[in-house]
C-alpha cells in the first residue's frame, strides 16, 4: 500500500505520493492549467506530474541535506547528444562552475532499469559528469566515474556538495 502526503490548497484538497525522501513543503495551487508547484530554482509554476513532483522532492533533498547551492543547479535544459536534441532533468555545477553531477528523475511508477542508465549515459557523453544520478523517488542510484580509467563505481550514499568538490 503506498502512502500520500494530503495538501491543502486555495480550498482544495489533492493527494501527492510519499516518497523515500525528506517530507518538504511546496507552495501549490491548482489553476486553469491543473496543479501546479512553484519550482524554486526556476523560479516560476509549473504543472505537478508525476515527473515534476519527484524532481521538485529530490531539489530539495539536494539543497537542503546535501548542500548543493541553488544557483548552480540547471533544471531542464537542451543538450544535443549523437546530433539530436534532448533535455536533462538536472545538471549541478561545481564550486569551479564545471559541470559536476547529471540527474535523471523517473516518475515513482518507472522501474528504474537499464534503459534508464543507457539515458543518462547518452546525455552524459555530451556533458561529461564525474557523478550521475538515478532516481524515481523511491529508488536513488549514484555512480562515479572515471573518464580516464573508463570505470565507474556506485556510491553508497550522495555524498555532501563540499564532498563531490573535493574529488
Amino acid at each position: 500500500m503506498k502512502a500520500f502526503l494530503y495538501f491543502v490548497s486555495l480550498d482544495i484538497a489533492f493527494t501527492l505520493e510519499r516518497l523515500n525522501l525528506p517530507e518538504y513543503h511546496f507552495k501549490i495551487k491548482e489553476d486553469s492549467s491543473g496543479r501546479m508547484i512553484f519550482d524554486s530554482i526556476r523560479k516560476k509554476w509549473v504543472k505537478v506530474t508525476p515527473e515534476e513532483w519527484v524532481r521538485q522532492n529530490f531539489t530539495s533533498f539536494l539543497v537542503q541535506h546535501r548542500q548543493v547551492p541553488g544557483g548552480l543547479i540547471a533544471i531542464e535544459k537542451s543538450i544535443k547528444v549523437n546530433g539530436l536534441i534532448r533535455r536533462y532533468d538536472m545538471l549541478i555545477f561545481g564550486s569551479n562552475g564545471n559541470p559536476l553531477m547529471l540527474v535523471e528523475c523517473k516518475a515513482s511508477r518507472i522501474k528504474i532499469d537499464q534503459k534508464v542508465f543507457d539515458q543518462i549515459a547518452q546525455y552524459n557523453i555530451a556533458i561529461g559528469v564525474p557523478y550521475l544520478i538515478v532516481t524515481n523517488g523511491l529508488q536513488h542510484f549514484i555512480c562515479q566515474i572515471d573518464h580516464l580509467k573508463k570505470e565507474y563505481h556506485f556510491l553508497h550514499e550522495i555524498p555532501s556538495f563540499l564532498d563531490l568538490n573535493r574529488s
